[in-house]
């Protein structure tokens, strides 16, 4: 049993490590999957548990074989698909209503990967690693810098954090340029970025967000934090997930959300809402992300105070 404030790491078979608290598991990253090409094979976070154990990340479910826990992507990148499966295409329906905007998802040569480079850093509470965007005829993008960090393990509390910090580089040698469905047309589907994928059995969970935000209200709205509440199946009872961007980032700290708790679970502080987001040549997309992961469902109250105890700090 390990010490209940004590974090460790752990290499599993294959190319995945895990980290360690209070005698679970709390996470297991995959850095060098081997995924079918047309689910943009990359590093991702599954499964990812509570401190009692309880897995609150799905793993290629039947209706999105690419949704793969807690993973970085981007559903479109300057025409490159590097999330997965079909691209939402502008002009592709099939029976357009004349006058309206008109798109379907098409399955093109277009889908790239995250390919691991190697770990520059490898602790008891995390690791730092760097990955290469590689598009779908071989070319380099993106050169990322990522961080992921456990803090706050709190058996007591029954919860405990991740921290996902990532530096998005444009190696491409030209502007690149961040969309999503939502951007071309499709409404309430700007998803791009941090993005997580419930189990099945948080469909129908509750959605909570700044401002007395709650439910349908919170797709598409502006807030410092979301919070996702769901029900286990197997074992009696609930899990909250709160998520929150770096308030110190002036364009990150409040984004935009997607969500979706019907007909599946989904959260991502989208980075294209509704337009197209350019990054230089040579420039850095920089995000943190902090990820609670609690056992039981929290209301407002103990959001907030969760968030007072746990503010962010300057590093």
């Amino acid at each position: 049993m390990l010490d209940q404030d004590r974090t460790r790491m752990a290499r599993g078979p294959g190319d995945r490590i895990g980290v360690l608290a209070a005698g679970t598991e709390l996470f297991r990253y995959h850095y060098r999957p081997d995924l079918p090409p047309s689910e943009c094979p990359s590093p991702y976070v599954h499964p990812l548990r509570t401190l009692a154990g309880r897995v609150v990340s799905g793993h290629r479910p039947h209706d999105h074989r690419w949704h793969k826990g807690l993973a970085m992507t981007a559903s479109h990148l300057s025409g490159q698909n590097f999330w997965g499966g079909g691209t939402y295409t502008p002009g592709a329906a099939l029976d357009a209503t004349p006058g309206t905007p008109a798109g379907r998802y098409v399955d093109l040569p277009n889908v790239g990967r995250q390919d691991h480079l190697g770990f520059t850093s490898l602790g008891e509470d995390g690791f730092t690693e760097t990955l290469g965007w590689i598009t779908a005829e071989g070319e380099e993008w993106i050169r990322e810098h990522r961080t992921v960090t456990v803090r706050d393990v709190d058996p007591a509390g029954g919860s405990w954090t991740l921290e996902f910090a990532t530096e998005l580089r444009n190696v491409r040698g030209a502007e690149l340029r961040f969309g999503s469905p939502t951007v071309f047309g499709r409404e309430l589907a700007s998803y791009c970025g941090f993005f997580w994928r419930g189990p099945r059995s948080f469909a129908g969970g509750r959605v909570l967000a700044a401002d007395g935000l709650e439910g349908p209200e919170v797709m598409g709205a502006v807030s410092p934090w979301l919070a996702y509440i769901g029900e286990h199946d197997e074992v009696d009872g609930h899990a909250t997930v709160l998520f929150r961007p770096d308030p110190s980032d002036e364009e990150g700290g409040r984004p935009h959300w997607f969500v979706r708790s019907e007909p599946v679970p989904m959260v991502n502080p989208t980075l294209a809402f509704r337009e197209e987001r350019p990054l230089a040549d040579g420039a850095v997309l920089a995000r943190r992300y902090r990820v609670t992961v609690a056992d039981g469902a929290w209301d407002r109250a103990r959001i907030a105070a969760h968030l007072d105890a746990h503010p962010w700090d300057p590093s």
